[in-house]
């Protein structure tokens, strides 16, 4: 009994940390409205970098961006928005739950932001924050699935 009790135990443990990594599908929420707007799928390239791409929009067509983004201006100038790439680089923090160093890109203003996401909540929720200079944006995201070990 001891042992069974140990073992559920360790499957919870185990559980709970593999939640708290970005690595998973997140549904965004729109800054203006707190409408999900869409989702990302967050991956590990295998190095313990992080990427992330838009999979899917969840606004109605009506209110949808260009499809393109034609305000991009590195690699991703003109290119579709759907499968896009706007998570580059993020590595984890020694010692913390918080993964730094990368960049995520805005495809509806263009705007590149240094990076910084940290779980919360167990890791139901992500903390994602944009800086330019001394400012930042900070969205909140919600967890649609769980992490994989998926790798490009």
């Amino acid at each position: 009994m001891k042992q069974l009790m140990l073992c559920t135990l360790c499957f919870f443990t185990f559980t709970a940390s593999a939640q708290m990594t970005p690595v998973g599908s997140w549904q965004t929420v729109d800054d203006e409205t707190g409408k999900p707007s869409a989702e990302i799928r967050i991956t590990s390239k295998g190095n313990g970098e992080l990427v992330g791409a838009v999979m899917k929009s969840l606004l109605p067509p009506s209110e949808r961006d260009e499809a393109n983004c034609s305000k991009c201006t590195d690699d991703r100038k003109d290119q579709p928005k759907m499968g896009m790439e706007i998570i580059r680089g993020a590595i984890q923090t020694t010692g913390s739950q918080q993964w730094e160093g990368g960049t995520i890109l805005d495809p509806n203003n263009g705007k590149l932001y240094k990076l910084r996401l940290m779980p919360l909540e167990g890791g139901t929720k992500l903390q994602v924050r944009g800086y330019i200079g001394p400012f930042y944006r900070t969205q909140t995201w919600n967890r649609i699935s769980s992490p994989t070990t998926s790798t490009n």
